[in-house]
């Protein structure tokens, strides 16, 4: 049968790209958002400002940023090492669509590919000029890559998996080909995209992407959902009568775009517990905004509950880029 032989998960937020001294691109944008998720209720900049105090501005002093994000860069080199050293013959990554594959025609809750392979395609001109002016301009190059990149996919295991789950009870929208528009294929998401231009480096192994519906309403599932889904997706691969060495993956995450450090160290610590009943009755209010990409998360310790794979935190770094606390809480780890 297939084995899960490792698991990972990692932020994946355009501070990883971004230098230090240019964070406030982003940080601008938090100023315009009307809509900031923190706790259980939603703020405007200033009122958020007001309600978190004056708390942050040490962690938005040059040298601290400087001295975070060489910490995010060196657990993504280690995430990278760790990876090559697996052995693994497939990768899954589980991640949450931008609008990027779907659109608000039709936002499926779970999605699983199980075509025989799928495009990251280069950005257009005019895609590049949004994403310029949305602070990720920098992020562009560890999310898409400067000429289209094609990744094989292990269809047979992923058609095998999506029937799986549907026998498990989950009806898991099967994607069998990549939508296009016009002829322009749709982008496969930066969930995605990030893991292979960032951190598997000149590696390209056979693809399963999984795509959770953790952003928009209303349809996304609940923590405990996420998790019994990644149960269903572990059981999946160790029915596979294939010999495949998977490696699974959760891409995203945490707290963002308002961190809160609380939060990502309680979750962090239940993973690392197998403490799966406070992973999934967090209040689903928590999970809103970029901090709902934590059920990615979710959805790998799922996976890993029936396997004898521990976590190890290679980091977790706050990164701030406002006196508000914007920003993004990031995580790093492993499964071994």
């Amino acid at each position: 049968m297939a084995e899960i032989v490792f698991g990972f998960g990692t932020s994946h937020g355009p501070l990883l790209a971004t230098p230090p001294g240019e964070w406030d691109l982003r940080g601008a944008v938090d100023r315009r958002n009307p809509e900031l998720a923190w706790g259980d209720a939603t703020y405007t900049f200033d009122e958020l400002a007001r309600a978190r105090g004056p708390q942050f501005a040490p962690a938005n002093a040059p040298e601290v940023r400087a001295e975070r994000s060489a910490r995010c860069q060196a657990a993504l080199d280690a995430l990278g090492r760790e990876y090559a050293s697996a052995g693994a013959d497939a990768l899954l990554i589980i991640g949450d669509d931008h609008h990027e594959w779907f659109m608000t025609d039709i936002q499926p809750a779970f999605s699983l590919f199980h075509g025989a392979s799928v495009l990251n395609r280069a950005l257009t001109p005019e895609e590049e000029e949004r994403q310029i002016a949305n602070g990720v301009g920098y992020a562009m190059k560890i999310y898409y890559p400067p000429r289209d990149e094609i990744y094989a996919c292990p269809a047979d295991l992923a058609t095998h998996m999506v029937k799986h789950a549907i026998a498990d009870g989950f009806d898991v929208t099967a994607c069998g080909q990549q939508p296009a528009d016009a002829g322009l294929a749709r982008r496969l998401g930066h969930s995605f995209g990030f893991i292979y231009r960032r951190i598997l480096g000149d590696l390209r192994p056979p693809l399963i992407p999984v795509m959770v519906n953790t952003y928009y309403p209303p349809n996304q599932p609940s923590p405990r959902r996420c998790f019994e889904f990644g149960r269903a997706l572990g059981r999946a691969i160790k029915a596979w009568p294939g010999a495949q060495r998977i490696a699974v993956a959760a891409s995203g995450g945490l707290t963002h775009f308002v961190v809160d450090e609380d939060m990502d160290r309680r979750l962090l610590a239940a993973m690392a517990a197998r403490d799966h009943d406070t992973l999934t009755s967090e209040p689903d209010i928590h999970f809103r905004s970029g901090t709902s990409e934590i059920k990615n998360w979710i959805v790998l310790a799922g996976l890993l509950a029936e396997t004898s794979l521990s976590m190890r935190l290679l980091d977790y770094v706050p990164c701030y880029r406002t006196e508000a606390g914007t920003g993004s809480g990031m995580g790093f780890a492993i499964w071994r």
